[in-house]
């Protein structure tokens, strides 16, 4: 097994990095700021480096470079693997897929700033794009995730016989995709009715928005019931340490998540709770991640069944 410290230590800084760019992007979607830089891209405004006369600008041009230094991070990030790793090694594969989703969500950022979906636009377009952004953004930090996670010496996904695990944690992930694209388009019902000043009543793609609110709570409850399975049935069925902690965290920070997220609907989702609230959402898929990634590697399972199988051909008739 290759094992490099210092390249571990800088998969996991690419992963934080990619939480406050996401975080950041979040900002701008919230505070109406994402046409700051016109429909240009990747200009703003038509200049590389653009006067800022609004305040909307340099939210938005900030975006932009943290958003190239994420890219930038990434590049190094496949490049170092292929300098400290052996080929076929799977943290090549695992620097690969984040290279793929990395360019992905540059491509869709790019296409919602030409589009103009973006600021204070109403349009079911609009929501389409931001609901698939969320899940490439998912799909993005998994394979970073895995990417650091293998680094520091985790073992490759066996994703058959994994029996009731593997099926729980499918679903649970699935249901974190559901929950994430739910949380997206509510996000932009609020960005549009609370930030834009935009009523209900003048638009029916926003009165629409306003009462779809009420599906999130009962998407996050429900996506809770999976997440808490999966842990539960992990935590029973693997008995490493990683497992059983990733399990009762996972299962802990849910439980908090809902509780923001509860307080955010009460306090009519300020722009500080719902970056709070993404983050936890982030944190929670993280760590989600990792607990598949350290149940799928063993295969407790398994291996505690063969010797009564083997017990039971040898018993007398």
């Amino acid at each position: 097994m290759v094992i490099n410290r210092r390249y571990a230590q800088y998969a996991w800084g690419v992963v934080v990095v990619n939480v406050i760019v996401i975080i950041w992007g979040a900002f701008v979607r919230a505070s109406g700021s994402g046409a700051g830089c016109g429909d240009h891209w990747p200009l703003c405004n038509g200049e590389v480096i653009p006067r800022p006369e609004r305040i909307e600008t340099l939210i938005e041009f900030s975006h932009r470079i943290s958003s190239g230094l994420a890219l930038l991070a990434v590049v190094a990030l496949l490049f170092w693997a292929f300098r400290v790793y052996p080929k076929g090694h799977i943290v090549r594969k695992g620097a690969l897929w984040s290279m793929f989703f990395m360019i992905l969500e540059a491509l869709v950022g790019a296409a919602l700033v030409l589009l103009q979906y973006v600021a204070f636009n109403v349009s079911v377009g609009r929501a389409i794009w931001m609901a698939g952004h969320l899940v490439n953004t998912f799909l993005l930090l998994g394979a970073l995730t895995l990417t650091a996670w293998w680094a520091q010496g985790g073992q490759p996904l066996r994703l058959r016989g994994q029996g009731a695990v593997g099926w729980t944690l499918l679903l649970a992930c699935l249901g974190m995709f559901v929950l994430g694209m739910s949380g997206a388009i509510t996000a932009l019902g609020d960005t549009l009715v609370l930030t834009g000043g935009i009523s209900p009543t003048e638009n029916a793609l926003v009165a629409t928005l306003v009462e779809m609110r009420i599906l999130h709570p009962i998407i996050a409850f429900s996506v809770g019931a999976l997440v808490v399975l999966a842990a539960w049935v992990a935590m029973q069925r693997r008995s490493g340490r990683a497992t059983q902690q990733l399990g009762r965290l996972v299962i802990g920070l849910y439980v908090v998540q809902l509780l923001v997220g509860a307080l955010n609907v009460a306090l009519r989702a300020p722009v500080w709770l719902q970056l709070v609230h993404l983050a936890f959402t982030s944190t929670i898929w993280i760590l989600l991640v990792m607990l598949a990634a350290s149940a799928l590697a063993s295969r407790d399972e398994v291996t505690e069944s063969a010797p009564r199988a083997a017990l039971k051909r040898s018993a007398p008739a």
